[in-house]
């Protein structure tokens, strides 16, 4: 079986992310969002959260599957019968950064590779980090993220604004 593995905060998954994965499930035969812990990241949203958000946006493309994580990269592409990791490159300035994970993962793991792919061109301005922004400016992310992902946003920055907090 033809396993990839697509690691990442996913905090929000955007729509992206879901471009990408929906892309590499016709590729391959089984994609593994790995949704990464991270808590030196400081992710807005918990992993419980992000796992269960990833498997709603992924849930009718029948061949991924969605894990939370919190080992090596490499550790985990062992569990799970993978040998070729998923990332995303947006922008040239992305690529510098992901070839030093990519030498990184290859020198920890030589049989472990790297496929890069670009979103289409209308996800190609999307991160996380700006849909996060926009979101808890109280700006609209719902062409930017699946519906329960806006949802998600939306409550999780409306209990931040409480009183008191």
């Amino acid at each position: 079986m033809n396993i990839v593995v697509y690691p990442g905060t996913f905090d929000p998954i955007t729509n992206g992310h879901f471009d990408l994965i929906e892309r590499a499930a016709r590729i391959f035969d089984k994609v593994v969002v790995a949704v990464a812990a991270s808590p030196g990241k400081k992710p807005t949203l918990d992993l419980d959260t992000r796992v269960d958000l990833a498997r709603d946006v992924t849930g009718e493309l029948g061949n991924v599957e969605v894990i939370g994580f919190s080992s090596l990269l490499t550790e985990l592409l062992d569990q799970q019968g993978a040998r070729i990791i998923l990332r995303g490159l947006r922008a040239v300035s992305d690529f510098e950064y992901e070839l030093q994970l990519a030498n990184m993962n290859r020198a920890q793991a030589p049989h472990v590779e790297s496929l890069f792919l670009t979103p289409a061109v209308e996800n190609s301005y999307i991160s996380a980090t700006i849909v996060r922004e926009i979101a808890r400016l109280g700006g609209d992310v719902s062409r930017l993220v699946h519906p329960r992902v806006a949802d998600a946003l939306r409550a999780h920055y409306a209990s931040d604004q409480r009183p008191g907090q």
